[in-house]
């Protein structure tokens, strides 16, 4: 049974915060392929489609269940539990990739995601890279040309030579997932989740990380973070929700829920 705080929702009625994400009742189901040993060849899977016929051993995965929350403009909200708990899934829907299959989810704002395993362009160069970044976030040209040397500096790619000029493909996925979080972190977001981004990098880039989530609280944004280290989740959010298989188990304090959370599952 999830333990939804009511001072959300009283917070919220008296004006004393602006919303920017609403989730009611979401849940979320996909389909996956069950390993039916049922005929596996690509015109079987054509013909298939063209009558509209699900293909034998497809089942269904209840990925998110009736999850209900509000965010509020200034937070930064962690995201735990374990593997497969629906965490990525539950951002990818508010981010509008992923459809619901019922209730709704409302956004103030562009949500943006930034997650370590997001497409680069990898036989262009780094800087190529943060230009089509840049825009592809909505930043006009010279914004991006403002803010290029700050991203470049932030990301660290030029500290052991000029990485920034080779293709991306020379990069380590290390490098890359900087590269990555540098580019997200130049635009002030609306609502800005971070999937398992501060993950990679040593500690000295972490810790940039945090400080520049921190500056996008304070310039009014939400930022969700997905991460398995408790640590980046304690010196970061403010506020915690705990999910296990697909279920909204706690919505509160970061320090009151992840001292739950480690209690349960000894981490």
């Amino acid at each position: 049974m999830a333990e939804r705080t009511e001072q959300h929702r009283e917070r919220a009625a008296d004006g004393a915060r602006i919303p920017t994400v609403i989730a009611d009742d979401v849940h979320i189901i996909y389909k996956v392929n069950g390993g039916s040993r049922g005929k596996g060849s690509a015109t079987a899977a054509l013909n298939r489609m063209l009558r509209r016929k699900t293909a034998p051993g497809m089942r269904e995965v209840h990925a998110v269940r009736g999850v209900t929350f509000v965010a509020y403009r200034g937070e930064s909200i962690g995201l735990i539990g374990s593997n497969g708990s629906g965490k990525s899934t539950l951002l990818k829907a508010v981010a509008g990739l992923l459809p619901t299959a019922r209730g709704k989810v409302y956004t103030d704002g562009q949500p943006s995601l930034l997650g370590v395993n997001a497409a680069l362009m990898n036989d262009l160069t780094g800087e190529r890279n943060v230009m089509l970044g840049g825009l592809a976030m909505g930043m006009t040209r010279e914004q991006i040309r403002e803010r290029y040397q700050d991203i470049v500096d932030f990301s660290g790619i030029n500290e052991k030579g000029d990485f920034i000029s080779l293709p991306m493909r020379t990069y380590s996925s290390g490098m890359a997932a900087r590269l990555r979080f540098s580019i997200a972190a130049a635009k002030d977001h609306d609502v800005l989740m971070i999937d398992e981004a501060l993950a990679t990098g040593d500690r000295k880039f972490q810790k940039r990380s945090e400080a520049r989530i921190r500056e996008l609280r304070k310039e009014a944004g939400t930022v969700f973070l997905v991460s398995h280290n408790n640590k980046s989740i304690r010196d970061t959010c403010d506020r915690v929700l705990w999910l296990e298989k697909g279920e909204l188990l706690m919505d509160g304090p970061t320090d009151e829920v992840i001292k739950a959370y480690e209690r349960e599952t000894g981490r």
